[in-house]
C-alpha cells in the first residue's frame, strides 16, 4: 500500500472573515449544526480530548461533547481515569472535531474545570440505567485480568441497586473546558486551507486568518 498515493483535493467550501459570527461558540454551533444535518455518522459530537501527564507525555482519546454555552465545552467521565488524573496536575488541555466530510476541523484550547455536584447529579440522572450501572461496574483506565471480571461487576451492581435509586458514584463527574483560543479550518482546493484564529484578549475574542 502506498501511502503517500492517497490524497484528494478539497474543494466544498471557502471560510472568509465576513462570514464569521463575533463569538466562536456562535461559529461553533452553526458548524456543529450541519454537521448533524449532514448525518455524516452516528457520532458528531465526538471530540478528540487532548491531556498531558507529569512527564509531559501528550495523550488523546475520543470524549463525546455533553452541552455547550458561552462559557466552553462539557463533556463526562471517572475521576480515576488517565485523563482525569492528566487534568488534576495540567488543566490546560485541546479538544479536536474533525468533521472531514465537511473538510472541516475545529481545535479547542483551554482549560478543564471540574463541574458542580448540582450539574454532575443533573446529567447522571438522565443517563440509561445500563450507563449509571456501568459507571459503578468500571474503575477506568485501571487494569482488569478479563473481560468476565468487568461483567461480573457490572451485575453486582446491577443487584446493589436493584430495588432503589442509582446514585452518582463519589469517583464519576464532569468538566467544562473554557476556551482561550478557537480554531475553524476549512479545507480549500491546492493545499491553501482557510484558518481562522479566535483568540481572547483581556475578555474580547479577537480574529486572525492563519497561513495554511
Amino acid at each position: 500500500m502506498k501511502l503517500d498515493d492517497i490524497r484528494r483535493e478539497y474543494t466544498q467550501a471557502g471560510l472568509n472573515r465576513e462570514d464569521l459570527a463575533d463569538h466562536p461558540i456562535d461559529q461553533f454551533e452553526q458548524w456543529l449544526r450541519m454537521a448533524v444535518d449532514a448525518n455524516l455518522n452516528s457520532d458528531p459530537t465526538a471530540m478528540t480530548l487532548a491531556t498531558v501527564n507529569n512527564d509531559g507525555q501528550p495523550s488523546q482519546r475520543v470524549v463525546l461533547l455533553k452541552e455547550l454555552d458561552d462559557e466552553g465545552f462539557t463533556f463526562y467521565t471517572n475521576f480515576g481515569s488517565r485523563k482525569a488524573q492528566d487534568m488534576a496536575n495540567n488543566s490546560k488541555v485541546s479538544l479536536h472535531f474533525g468533521w472531514l466530510q465537511l473538510e472541516r476541523q475545529v481545535i479547542v484550547y483551554g482549560e478543564a474545570e471540574k463541574l458542580s455536584m448540582k450539574q454532575i447529579s443533573k446529567y447522571f440522572m438522565s443517563r440509561p440505567t445500563s450507563s449509571r450501572l456501568g459507571a459503578w461496574a468500571s474503575h477506568q483506565s485501571q487494569k482488569i485480568g478479563s473481560r468476565k471480571l468487568l461483567e461480573q461487576a457490572f451485575e453486582q451492581a446491577k443487584r446493589k441497586f436493584a430495588d432503589g435509586e442509582i446514585p452518582v458514584p463519589d469517583f464519576w463527574g464532569g468538566y467544562k473546558v473554557k476556551p482561550t483560543a478557537i480554531e475553524f479550518w476549512q479545507g480549500r482546493e491546492s493545499r491553501l486551507h482557510d484558518r481562522f484564529m479566535y483568540r481572547l484578549v483581556d475578555g474580547t475574542w479577537q480574529v486572525d486568518r492563519l497561513q495554511p
